[in-house]
């Protein structure tokens, strides 16, 4: 039959997974690092994934295509989550007994630069603005600051960019419950810090926010 269905531009595609998250129906899946339609019968042809791709690589076509099979995307979505459950429970069972700590990210993707302005997951969200590098410097960064948030991470040094934009974006176009800046000790952080209070000003909203800083040498400074 001829239906309307989303087309990827794989050139335009920068492979950052936004549109998996937002395809409800998993019709949309990562193979080789680019954004594919796995299936045309799991597409519904509504475009939630339209607006959340970052370089307007997915459009809408007319062509010969399978019939949108509600059943068969329930029956996918359900093997799928019986799956996840299998590896979570296998994970936790296996972090448990050997006592490694389980990651804390709550989202993907989650560099600034490819992160969706409009996303679910930013709903009543605590947003945590981080320095790449505190990961690295600050053992306990999951447990400590990124657990129950939502995590950005970028460097103003090598990105080169200005984020206050984007940030004030997410911030004005999402609930978000309160704001912590995770940065490093020197200077070139200071780019992150100015970013994420221009995009708390510019919102025009009034939120919690805190700006907590790392040494070099992995601790907090007061």
């Amino acid at each position: 039959m001829i239906r309307k269905i989303i087309h990827i531009d794989e050139d335009k595609c920068n492979g950052c997974g936004a549109c998996v998250n937002a395809c409800h129906e998993g019709a949309i899946g990562l193979v080789d690092g680019k954004a594919k339609l796995l299936r045309d019968d799991y597409c519904d042809g509504l475009g939630d994934c339209l607006p959340e791709c970052p370089t307007g690589a997915i459009t809408f076509v007319q062509r010969e295509a399978a019939a949108y099979d509600e059943q068969a995307v329930i029956a996918n979505k359900a093997q799928k989550e019986k799956e996840q459950k299998e590896v979570s429970d296998n994970c936790e069972n296996a972090c448990c007994s050997s006592g490694i700590s389980q990651s804390q990210l709550g989202q993907w993707p989650c560099q600034i630069k490819l992160v969706p302005v409009r996303a679910p997951y930013f709903n009543n969200a605590n947003l945590l603005i981080a320095a790449d590098c505190t990961a690295y410097a600050y053992a306990n960064m999951h447990s400590d600051f990124m657990s129950g948030r939502i995590t950005l991470i970028g460097c103003p040094k090598l990105d080169a960019v200005d984020y206050s934009e984007k940030l004030t974006e997410i911030i004005a176009n999402n609930n978000i419950a309160s704001v912590t800046v995770v940065r490093m000790e020197v200077p070139c952080c200071g780019g992150l810090e100015y970013a994420a209070k221009m995009a708390l000003k510019n919102s025009g909203k009034f939120i919690p926010w805190q700006v907590v800083t790392i040494s070099t040498d992995g601790k907090i400074l007061e």
